[in-house]
């Protein structure tokens, strides 16, 4: 198998241990429908849990301190009395946009092929 410049054989997926721990916090279930909120306009905490209700509040400040802290999104207060954060996506986060586009794409052209897979493992179990 031919090799990339770095040594590897082309074609090797290889996901290291940061990249792993960067995906699962910034890709999970609550990360991607904050992001769908941010993306359009910048949030309130409020405002996200309106918008997101099945999230808790614990699980709501996680992922936005998740988020915070790889960069993706920043908090600002926006007044001191009585506090207001208010919640943005980052440069470095929009840039998150064009890959999780093609994730959402590859899975709505596979969604029926995937279904079936699903059906016949799950029929499988019987």
């Amino acid at each position: 198998m031919p090799e990339t410049e770095d040594g590897r054989a082309s074609g090797e997926l290889r996901i290291e241990n940061a990249h792993r721990e960067l995906l699962d916090q910034v890709l999970d279930k609550w990360s991607l429908s904050v992001l769908n909120e941010l993306c359009e306009r910048p949030c309130r905490f409020n405002d996200l849990r309106r918008a997101i209700p099945a999230v808790t509040q614990k699980s709501l400040t996680a992922t936005l301190r998740r988020l915070e802290r790889n960069g993706i999104v920043e908090r600002e207060v926006v007044s001191s009395r009585p506090v207001a954060v208010e919640y943005r996506i980052t440069p470095l986060g929009k840039t998150m946009r064009r890959p999780v586009d093609v994730l959402l794409d590859w899975a709505t052209a596979h969604m029926p092929e995937i279904e079936r897979a699903r059906d016949a493992f799950d029929a499988g179990l019987d």
